[in-house]
């Protein structure tokens, strides 16, 4: 479950949100957990919905690539007589840990957690003084490593196509500027440099620094990669009648689920000024609505529900396509590793 990228975590007091599971009765309706079914839930966090679709009579093969979140969720497999297996894992390796059978269903929450974000140490918000970490297996480049030692067009690049973020070139220069006197070492050190560049607005909603957090956060994880080579492995593991659900929370994300259903739809290629050159059998059908989101009842008890986005799809008896990465149109950015120290 993601948070609100960059800012904090907290409930209408104030306090500290630890885990709220985003449009969980939406992913167990697709989901379909059931006593007999093999779920396996690659983005496990807090446990959220692991914990429902145990409930629902279901065994669970959880994934989480941050090792924080494998020690805090021993006490939930204890209690589940070994109807839970938690792996410590990318979900991008997902069909690694899937049985020669097959699997029933695959979900996927993209994005950081909320007790990431709540963990000043891990550097993934500005809110809270921290190392310039943001990474989610507590290991390889770091955001420091990035912004550090990046060149400037590497670093507009990140900035312009993981935030969005208008203002690219001018951070970019400022951050060249800046660590060629001193490195950047904490999440104030960046987000202050930000502010100073691009002063906040009256009318902005949200920080100065938000989208460069976000964007490095993607990029030091690989998170747009990650998602892609998931959805590869979920179509191959998944047996006919299997079903994968995928909750996003930003438009990249979700571009790269659509992109993925829709291309394993079963269109036929070619275009309709050309004869049709094959048809291709769809691997996945789709699952209700191709969108849902999250209600406005939700949205105001959990904030962080208000740009998630469901979609999911049925596997088919088909054979599993290759695994073309081109089929999402990545940009050439800089390589991660050559970036660390």
């Amino acid at each position: 479950m993601v948070a609100n990228p960059g800012g904090g975590s907290t409930d209408a007091g104030g306090g500290p949100v630890r885990h709220i599971p985003v449009l969980l009765g939406e992913v167990l309706a697709a989901l379909a957990p059931a006593p007999g079914k093999l779920i396996l839930d690659g983005t496990f966090g807090a446990g959220g919905y692991s914990l429902a679709i145990l409930a629902a009579g279901a065994e669970v093969i959880a994934l989480d690539r941050d090792p924080t979140a494998i020690a805090a969720g021993q006490a939930m497999v204890a209690a589940h007589g070994g109807r839970l297996r938690l792996v410590h894992s990318q979900f991008s390796h997902l069909a690694d840990h899937a049985p020669q059978g097959g699997l029933d269903g695959v979900v996927l929450d993209i994005g950081v957690s909320s007790m990431q974000i709540d963990e000043a140490e891990r550097g993934f918000s500005f809110q809270k003084n921290g190392p310039l970490d943001m990474r989610m297996s507590a290991e390889g480049v770091s955001a420091a490593d990035v912004v550090n030692r990046a060149k400037v067009a590497d670093l507009i690049r990140i900035f312009h196509f993981l935030g969005e973020e208008s203002q690219a070139p001018r951070i970019a220069h400022a951050i060249e500027k800046r660590r060629a006197e001193k490195p950047l070492e904490t999440t104030r050190d960046l987000a202050g440099l930000i502010e100073l560049v691009t002063p906040r607005k009256m009318k902005d909603k949200i920080h100065p620094a938000t989208r460069v957090f976000q964007a490095l956060r993607i990029f030091v994880n690989d998170e747009l990669g990650e998602l892609a080579q998931a959805l590869f492995a979920a179509e191959a593991v998944l047996k006919p009648g299997g079903r994968l659900v995928v909750v996003t929370f930003h438009s990249l994300e979700d571009r790269i689920v659509k992109k993925f259903f829709s291309d394993r739809a079963g269109k036929a290629s070619g275009s309709r000024h050309l004869p049709v050159a094959h048809e291709r059998a769809a691997t996945f059908a789709a699952i209700g609505k191709p969108m849902v989101s999250a209600s406005e009842a939700e949205a105001e008890i959990n904030p962080r529900a208000r740009s998630a986005k469901l979609r999911a799809g049925l596997r088919t008896d088909a054979a599993a396509e290759a695994a073309d990465m081109s089929l999402f149109g990545f940009p050439n950015l800089a390589s991660l590793g050559k970036l660390g120290g």
